[in-house]
């Protein structure tokens, strides 16, 4: 499947901002189902200062400075991306998850190194004996990995409620958890400290998720979504990304972005500015089969 992605964000200010400092990921990124065919990002007004590079995840980062008195910022990524299907393996064929929870995984796997600081705490994402419990649910003992975690996936998917008014982008994930709702971003997180509470190494992802109108109804331009879920490090049969929003395992409608220990790794536009007062923010994102693009 072929996407083009129009990523939108604008900041309009109630006074002008003399100077301003930011950090965007917005640009897609490559894994072995994913490829990025295009990416152009477009600031407006014109950075004085720009420049790219590498975060220690491996995620693209842009920085730019605005040393120009303005009241309005406008940041567009348009990117063009290829996904490809992913070939889910048979549950029963991954490890049991204790082998992953266990110490000795450093001694037999050659990616550990990569792979062990995802199993630690984070600042958003904390270890605990009542995230532990909830998840043995699911992880009972020598059950394989991959099977366990598809269980817990939909057993949080069906005891959350997603809704928009539940929770704010600095909401404690142990609120979350407490209050059984939220949006993605708590979902993620909430699974992710059930995972890591057990020992399993898992990541956060931030990216897009193509949306379908309603039957019947149009397709709304600007109407899909940056998303997050989370990805699960399954021994030999590597990372498995899995959505707890919707219940289901990332294939061909999920473009990944960034990935990192949480949402404070992945942010797509962060900074400092002086100045401006009060802001309004506007997102829109769009994700568009290719095919479909004149």
């Amino acid at each position: 499947m072929k996407y083009k992605i129009t990523h939108s964000t604008s900041y309009a200010y109630s006074s002008p901002v003399s100077v301003c400092h930011n950090l965007v990921m917005m640009t897609p990124r490559e894994d072995p189902r994913v490829h990025c065919l295009s990416h152009r990002l477009r600031i407006r007004p014109t950075p004085q200062v720009s420049g790219r590079r590498y975060d220690c995840f491996g995620n693209h980062v842009h920085s730019f400075s605005i040393e120009e008195s303005h009241r309005k910022l406008t940041v567009m990524a348009t990117s063009r991306v290829s996904v490809e299907q992913f070939e889910l393996p048979a549950p029963e064929s991954t490890p049991a998850w204790e082998s992953l929870a266990s110490d000795e995984a450093a001694q037999r796997d050659p990616s550990w190194l990569n792979v062990a600081p995802f199993r630690f705490d984070s600042p958003r994402v904390q270890r605990s004996t009542e995230f532990a419990d909830y998840a043995r649910t699911a992880f009972t003992p020598s059950r394989s990995v991959l099977a366990a975690v598809l269980d817990l996936t939909a057993t949080i998917h069906s005891d959350f409620a997603y809704d928009k008014q539940a929770t704010l982008v600095d909401t404690p994930t142990e609120e979350a958890f407490r209050l059984r709702r939220g949006v993605c971003q708590d979902f993620a997180h909430v699974q992710i400290a059930c995972l890591r509470s057990l020992g399993i190494p898992t990541r956060y992802v931030s990216g897009y998720l193509r949306t379908l109108p309603e039957a019947g109804k149009e397709r709304l331009v600007g109407a899909d979504q940056s998303h997050a879920w989370l990805s699960v490090y399954c021994g030999t049969a590597g990372w498995i990304d899995v959505d707890p929003t919707n219940n289901c395992v990332c294939s061909t409608d999920h473009i990944p972005v960034a990935w990192g220990r949480d949402f404070g790794d992945v942010v797509p536009i962060k900074g400092v500015f002086l100045g401006g007062g009060e802001h309004i923010l506007s997102v829109s994102v769009d994700v568009l089969p290719l095919e479909k693009v004149d």
